[in-house]
């Protein structure tokens, strides 16, 4: 089984991908000076990700447990990934993702009144190696994303400050 690791050690805002046969997964975490309310509502208020998030093209559709999503991605602009909202736990975690992996949201409160937020994206299954080789790396648009939450969350913190 072939093991890759990118970035191997997890650095603040810096992604890591660990690439095995059948699977890729990548990872990023940062930490965000602001209130749990003020990450979550970014995360979860569909019609105003792609303002922020600058990875985002365009998302339809209610986040909420059940719900089917519609997103476009900088990654494959022609592309629309339908994607099934699988967890939904206010302020602490989201989960969505199709047949073929899942992308899951944490939010932890920090030290000195900030969020650890973490996404971590795992895709794969046994047909995986016919296709992974199509599927671009994530690690900057992982990057970007975290990049542009932080930002903005500690924009509106700060605004009711």
């Amino acid at each position: 089984m072939k093991q890759v690791h990118t970035n191997s050690k997890s650095q603040e805002g810096k992604a890591t991908t660990v690439r095995k046969t059948f699977s890729r997964e990548t990872s990023v975490q940062t930490t965000v000076m602001a209130d749990p309310s003020i990450v979550w509502a970014l995360l979860t208020r569909a019609s105003d990700i792609p303002r922020w998030n600058s990875t985002v093209t365009s998302i339809k559709g209610e986040i909420r447990e059940g719900n089917t999503i519609e997103l476009k991605s900088i990654l494959d602009e022609k592309r629309t990934f339908k994607l099934k909202v699988k967890e939904f736990v206010p302020e602490k975690r989201l989960v969505w993702g199709d047949s073929q992996g899942s992308r899951v949201y944490s939010i932890e409160k920090g030290a000195g009144g900030g969020v650890l937020f973490s996404m971590t994206e795992k895709i794969g299954g046994p047909i995986f190696p016919l296709f992974a080789k199509y599927i671009p790396p994530f690690d900057e648009s992982f990057e970007r994303f975290a990049a542009d939450l932080k930002k903005e969350a500690e924009s509106i913190q700060n605004s009711k400050s």
